[in-house]
């Protein structure tokens, strides 16, 4: 029972914590909603002289709301999906009129043009929902086409400014805020599963499964903001300075994640190991929490802009433990241990920049004992 109670406290404050660093990410796009949505109520009115500017700040809104990343390709699309909406709309209520029935066709029908041109869901979106305001609208607001159409255009572009030039994210800070507790975290994951051979505890095992299992969402939640930040520093001068170290993170991200997907499978093994009562030599736990001192080291390198050969070092000095340990008394389901560390090993490689044949050939050779 107080295991159980224990356990549920440890889950609530994951999520307390969680939620803390979700509003700590995520509440710049609040204030750039906020300032995009104030300066294109204004530009619409002033600048296009149209007194019913709603969908300017709404549009504008809709650029910087949905998530961090992609916010010019949604613009775009944004755009896009108004003409499409309002070009299928007038053609078929000039054929057919408005209605119930005549909505329903017209709403398809834009919603297909927009598939067709590979739409995602937000030109979709517009596209049909511009479709809807033509077809019920039109006959007592004949100019709504153009208006609508122009606030899209004030709205996106003042999305644009905000988010790129006068409330740009800081890149740097925002992505230490989702990769520090991300990749601290498979690093403490990596050094609990060591911990778990070593005093030979299944139960402590499958408990840093279910941590792993998770912190996915941690994983997916930085692929968005490095994203987010790279976007920005490619397209907003004040934050050009951060170029490199931002497109070093976005080249390791996709390796990463692989790397910890891969890691929680060889948890899942390290728990078949000691539920099956296989030798364990002491070279296979320290392959393991070397491995997890790895990625630690790659995302402070990372951070500071430096090569990260610390990180590699570290890595293959984790594979000659696992081989070494593969070459003493082992199991089945110790060797597919080794297997996967191996695996792991190589995303690793490839997070720090090192190219695919060159990864597989250093793990091949420090998984044969070589130093080089």
């Amino acid at each position: 029972m107080r295991h159980a109670t224990a356990r549920l406290r440890d889950r609530a404050q994951q999520v307390r914590r969680n939620a803390f660093r979700r509003l700590q990410t995520y509440s710049i796009i609040a204030v750039q909603a906020g300032v995009a949505a104030a300066l294109s109520w204004v530009a619409a009115r002033e600048l296009l002289g149209n007194p019913d500017s709603t969908f300017a700040p709404a549009a504008a809104v809709g650029v910087i709301a949905a998530s961090l990343r992609h916010r010019a390709r949604r613009t775009t699309e944004l755009v896009v999906g108004v003409i499409l909406g309002i070009a299928v709309g007038d053609l078929l209520i000039f054929g057919v009129g408005t209605g119930p029935w005549q909505t329903a066709v017209i709403v398809f029908l834009a919603i297909t043009a927009a598939t067709l041109v590979r739409g995602t869901g937000a030109l979709m979106t517009q596209a049909g929902g511009t479709a809807v305001l033509v077809a019920t609208l039109t006959p007592t607001a004949p100019d709504l086409e153009l208006a609508r159409t122009a606030n899209a255009v004030v709205g996106g572009i003042v999305g644009l400014l905000v988010v790129l030039l006068l409330v740009p994210l800081n890149p740097l800070r925002t992505v230490r805020r989702v990769a520090d507790p991300a990749l601290d975290a498979f690093a403490r994951e990596m050094t609990a599963s060591a911990q778990a051979l070593t005093a030979r505890d299944a139960q402590a095992a499958e408990e840093v499964l279910e941590r792993m299992r998770a912190a996915e969402g941690e994983l997916d939640r930085l692929d968005e903001v490095v994203d987010a930040a790279v976007e920005v520093v490619r397209y907003s001068p004040v934050r050009w300075r951060n170029r490199r170290v931002l497109a070093a993170y976005q080249n390791g991200a996709e390796h990463m994640d692989r790397a910890f997907r891969n890691s929680r499978s060889l948890v899942r093994r390290i728990g078949t190991v000691l539920r099956d009562g296989e030798t364990v030599p002491p070279q296979l736990p320290a392959a393991v929490e070397r491995f997890g001192e790895a990625v630690r080291l790659l995302h402070r390198e990372f951070l500071a802009g430096h090569e990260p050969t610390g990180a590699r070092n570290r890595v293959l000095h984790a594979v000659r433990d696992a081989g070494a340990a593969c070459r003493q008394e082992i199991g089945f389901s110790g060797a597919i241990v080794v297997s996967q560390l191996r695996t792991a090993a190589n995303d690793l490689l490839r997070a720090t920049g090192v190219p695919r044949a060159v990864a597989r050939r250093q793990v091949r050779q420090a998984a044969a004992g070589h130093p080089g």
